[in-house]
């Protein structure tokens, strides 16, 4: 199951504007994050997560209607960070040795901030429609990153369908890493250099 969700059409009731509550929904996010990782989709409450915040639950439910909407406030967080991972990945002029390692490792490191919270998200928390929608700007944006990689290192070509390839690419990312997450695994230096021997051929196959 992906943690994908779209970037249009955010899951809040209302989007803070000033500083102050800001930091409140901040605070709800973080507490949300803690609460699921640690304790699970059944233990996971509005009310909990709003006394842990040190929020009233009112508070809370002006910006989040339910614990839904605060679930995929936690999954949009950490999908930006994989943005970000993509976005500094693909500086112009970088090698396609380079560009692997940096993937790789970068992309672990997004998602061991909180492991325990991913195998959540993966495997227990419930999914939202724009979550799975394989056209949101999320998917554009990510895909169009792996697409971008693969037109600028691969060095097979004739007749490749690029898009195509970036999905592969995104897809063979995307399952090693969160299955690594899933086993506890996103520390290992083994399975990075794998990963990483596996970016790097795929975008250097030759016809």
């Amino acid at each position: 199951m992906s943690t994908r969700i779209a970037k249009s059409n955010s899951p809040m009731r209302k989007l803070p504007r000033q500083g102050r509550s800001q930091a409140t929904v901040e605070a709800i996010i973080e507490a949300g994050a803690h609460i699921l990782g640690e304790k699970g989709w059944d233990d996971f409450s509005t009310n909990k997560v709003a006394e842990l915040a040190g929020v009233s639950i009112g508070s809370l439910y002006q910006y989040f209607p339910d614990k839904q909407s605060l679930v995929e406030a936690i999954r949009r967080r950490h999908l930006d960070d994989c943005l970000a991972v993509m976005r500094g990945s693909l500086r112009e002029g970088k090698a396609v040795e380079q560009f692997a390692e940096d993937l790789v490792r970068d992309m672990c490191a997004a998602h061991s901030i909180n492991p325990g919270l991913h195998r959540k998200l993966l495997d227990e928390a419930q999914s939202s429609e724009s979550m799975r929608d394989p056209n949101s700007a999320f998917e554009a944006e990510y895909l169009g990153h792996y697409t971008a990689a693969v037109a600028a290192y691969r060095t097979s070509r004739s007749g490749a369908n690029e898009r195509v390839a970036g999905m592969v690419l995104s897809d063979l990312m995307d399952g090693v890493v969160h299955n690594a997450a899933r086993r506890g695994l996103l520390g290992s230096e083994e399975l990075k250099q794998e990963l990483i021997r596996l970016v790097r051929a795929y975008l250097t196959v030759a016809d």
